[in-house]
């Protein structure tokens, strides 16, 4: 599986964190914590691919990078 950025931030107005993935049109997902949200996006990511591939759409290729990156050794 492809390996997309995911943005993480509060939300004042929804009172919790949104996790969104940029390369993947509208998917997004909400949780009460950072982890909750991640969780939640994943899961979207899922549905999301596996639709697009069900329905013979293209699936774009990872063009955003966080700002910061780090590679574990």
């Amino acid at each position: 599986m492809k390996h997309y950025h995911i943005n993480i931030f509060y939300s004042e107005e929804d009172n919790g964190y949104i996790a969104d993935i940029p390369d993947l049109k509208y998917c997004s997902a909400f949780g009460s914590t950072e982890e909750e949200a991640l969780s939640e996006v994943l899961q979207a990511k899922a549905v999301w691919l596996e639709t697009a591939k069900i329905e013979g759409k293209p699936i774009p290729e990872p063009r955003y990078r966080p700002a910061i990156y780090y590679k574990a050794s």
